[in-house]
């Protein structure tokens, strides 16, 4: 009987700190151990309402530039139909947006941003929605989620899209002016400057990536996704896109809808891949078929507070729990994803082994295998539905896409998938990485492990 009492007392006091806006999470006192490392004596409950989280995230299809389905598509036209989805699908009136942040690479600054001004018009934002661009390079969709997320917690708005665009068939990949002559006495400076496959071919060389491991890589990031392709894996991510394919030869215009990724190569083989000749050094390993594609498309995430999705009512895809970006040497710009990835994870007090999934942009494949080696991780975790180089690579896109495919596929996966990683490597040797947690829920951890030394609890507590 006095337990008893001693146990309602401890459940009253748990109701004090429990926010009022929120459920009990249980009726019991349930000791757990998570395997973040922390233990206490209730149920682990995500119940903090300032959490920031994300309740939709799509992406149009990824299509080969210059020959594909948007080759003749303006990059405010691939933008619009994503943000247009963003509000269609969750009800949400658009006024309450605080910000729309578009990540972008390729096109001149002030052009592209009056471009996804225009974008948003198109999809039904009204005028009092402000709209900026950011730039980090192949970071910039996720660069865009992050700050919108940074914002929200830092309570300048409560609702904010993070997006990303890149017309690659429009848009010209060559250094636009003079180099500034300094550049001759800083090694690194000059560095910054290296052809991207140069870059990936140093990799290569200086980590012992062999061909066959790159073409290896490749064929599975093909298999991976055709298979994904075939399950209908990416129907739920996807947003269908009207657009037209312009003739080169007569002109005439044929109004088309495009619906899925046209750069996947379910036949691509060991024996095809290795008929390829070096694409950017006599001798080398890199080839345009171990490497991601030059693509158009577009991609966004919608983020709120918690407690704000719960007065709503909208259902959450996931949690943002940290974002970290790091510089490396910028001849090895490829290895950026295996300094940044375990920055991110530790930032969210994590281990490398608690995370389920990760989704490692595949800019090329040497660096895609170093990286995933280096960190040892589980190939059956890593780009599960293939990557870019199958997909694609629409540079200011790449990282909303990446969001939109792992945070559908946790929801898939269930409580088997607690939390997944973006991660990628950024062109003048830096890289990014960002950890989300599945869902809102309550739910036991299927994945907790035990702990040796309950370094976290109070003295009393051990």
């Amino acid at each position: 009987m006095e337990m008893e009492k001693v146990r309602i007392r401890q459940q009253v006091l748990l109701d004090h700190l429990r926010p009022a806006h929120f459920p009990k999470a249980s009726k019991d006192l349930v000791a757990s151990v998570c395997a973040a490392g922390d233990s206490a004596a209730y149920e682990r409950a995500a119940e903090f309402g300032d959490d920031v989280v994300i309740v939709a995230a799509y992406r149009t299809p990824i299509c080969k530039a210059k020959r594909g389905g948007f080759k003749d598509t303006l990059a405010d036209d691939l933008l619009a139909p994503v943000l247009k989805a963003l509000i269609d699908k969750t009800g949400l009136n658009p006024v309450e947006v605080g910000d729309i942040v578009v990540g972008t690479v390729l096109a001149p600054g002030s052009q592209r941003a009056s471009e996804c001004r225009m974008a948003a018009f198109y999809a039904g934002f009204p005028e009092t929605v402000p709209v900026r661009t950011v730039n980090r390079q192949c970071s910039s969709g996720l660069q865009a989620v992050a700050d919108v997320a940074a914002a929200i917690k830092a309570g300048f708005y409560d609702i904010g899209i993070g997006a990303g665009v890149e017309s690659m068939s429009v848009a010209p990949l060559a250094f636009e002016g003079s180099v500034n002559p300094k550049v001759e006495i800083f090694r690194q400076a000059q560095d910054c400057l290296l052809p991207m496959g140069i870059t990936s071919e140093n990799v290569a060389e200086r980590y012992g990536v062999s061909r066959q491991d790159q073409d290896q890589a490749a064929v599975e990031s093909h298999r991976r996704a055709a298979a994904a392709t075939a399950a209908g894996k990416f129907k739920d991510e996807i947003i269908p896109v009207e657009t037209k394919i312009v003739d080169p030869k007569t002109g005439d215009e044929k109004p088309v809808t495009i619906s899925v990724d046209d750069g996947i190569r379910p036949d691509a083989s060991l024996s095809v891949l290795g008929k390829l000749k070096p694409a950017f050094k006599k001798g080398g390993s890199t080839t345009a078929g171990n490497s991601s594609q030059v693509s158009d498309g577009a991609g966004a995430v919608l983020l709120m507070k918690r407690v704000v999705a719960m007065q709503k009512g909208l259902p959450i895809l996931g949690v943002f729990r940290s974002f970290t970006a790091v510089g490396v040497d910028p001849a090895v710009m490829g290895v950026g994803p295996a300094v940044a990835i375990p920055a991110a994870v530790k930032a969210a007090g994590l281990e490398i082994d608690d995370i389920d999934l990760f989704e490692i942009n595949e800019a090329f494949a040497s660096q895609f295998t170093y990286c995933s080696q280096k960190l040892e991780l589980d190939p059956e975790k890593v780009n599960v539905n293939g990557g870019a180089i199958a997909l694609g690579h629409p540079l200011g896109a790449t990282g909303a896409r990446c969001v939109a495919t792992l945070l559908h596929e946790m929801k898939r996966r269930g409580k088997d998938c607690r939390f997944g990683v973006i991660s990628m490597c950024i062109g003048t040797g830096m890289g990014a990485a960002a950890v989300f947690e599945r869902s809102g829920a309550v739910d036991q951890l299927c994945n907790a492990r035990p702990i040796k030394d309950h370094t976290s609890l109070s003295r009393d507590a051990q």
